[in-house]
């Protein structure tokens, strides 16, 4: 690996047929590439980049360890018990994580009751942070729950 080379956790937040874009879901950091080696837009890449010369504005994914797709999705089932627990026990406004059993992490907000169906909006509207949190934590899953006054986001395998 050369110096300048980055390897990481990438999340695909655009893609077609000619290049595409990476996002470093640690550092934040977008690779620009300058062709596209096969990966579409919410597919989370454990790899390597690293940049094209002569210039180095532009990068090429040299490696590829694994790769995954991230889904988002909006449940019908209600928050678990233990997330309605745990709303509960928070204030209002309070973001509570949770590491799930296995692998993944639970987020619980409690919010108003009135603001229940406008913070499931919000946090849907969140895609591109949905989807770098799921792949930060090795996750291929989000699932959004809810009910009056709280709202469970699950980042699951």
């Amino acid at each position: 690996m050369t110096e300048s080379e980055r390897t990481g956790i990438f999340l695909v937040t655009a893609a077609d047929d000619q290049s595409a874009v990476l996002k470093d879901v640690h550092s934040g950091q977008v690779h620009a590439l300058s062709s596209n080696p096969g990966v579409s837009e919410d597919e989370a890449v454990r790899g390597t980049v690293a940049p094209d010369p002569p210039m180095n504005v532009s990068w090429q994914l040299v490696e590829v360890e694994t790769r995954w797709t991230v889904s988002v999705e909006r449940s019908s089932e209600s928050p678990t018990t233990n997330s309605r627990s745990i709303a509960d026990e928070n204030p209002t406004g309070e973001l509570v994580k949770q590491e799930r059993a296995g692998t993944g992490e639970i987020h619980v907000l409690s919010v108003p009751e009135e603001l229940t169906e406008q913070a499931v909006e919000d946090i849907l509207d969140d895609r591109e942070g949905l989807l770098a949190r799921a792949a930060r934590l090795e996750v291929n899953r989000v699932e959004i729950r809810s009910s009056s006054g709280v709202v469970a986001v699950r980042y699951m395998p």
